[in-house]
């Protein structure tokens, strides 16, 4: 016996298949993602030099399952880093062409943040 797809099945299949893709734009709550801004702002501002401003443009879950955060400083130095979720520590900072240098006093150990 041949069953037939019908039109309505179809889509509530493509309803599902999107709000599926959709789902994982908001890994995080809202108390996460302002948890883990502060903390990018913070060690960008308390580890590197000239830090006049900084936007961060997203939280996310990266690809190997891991909290990232990415942005610009001073407007045109992107950025990416990523982010401990049980305390919030950094691990790692991937930096743009010409971002700001390390504070001298940063480049042995994290200084605070």
């Amino acid at each position: 016996m041949v069953r037939f797809i019908t039109l309505g099945s179809v889509l509530i299949i493509t309803v599902l298949f999107v709000s599926g893709c959709f789902a994982s734009a908001s890994d995080y709550d809202k108390e996460t993602i302002e948890k883990a801004e502060a903390t990018a702002k913070s060690y960008l501002e308390n580890n590197f030099t000239d830090i006049k401003s900084v936007e961060i443009e997203k939280v996310y879950r990266g690809e190997m399952g891991g909290m990232e955060v990415a942005g610009t400083v001073n407007n045109k130095h992107t950025f990416s880093m990523g982010i401990n979720e049980s305390d919030f520590t950094v691990g790692s900072v991937g930096r743009g062409k010409g971002f700001p240098d390390l504070k001298e006093e940063c480049k042995d150990k994290s200084c605070d943040y």
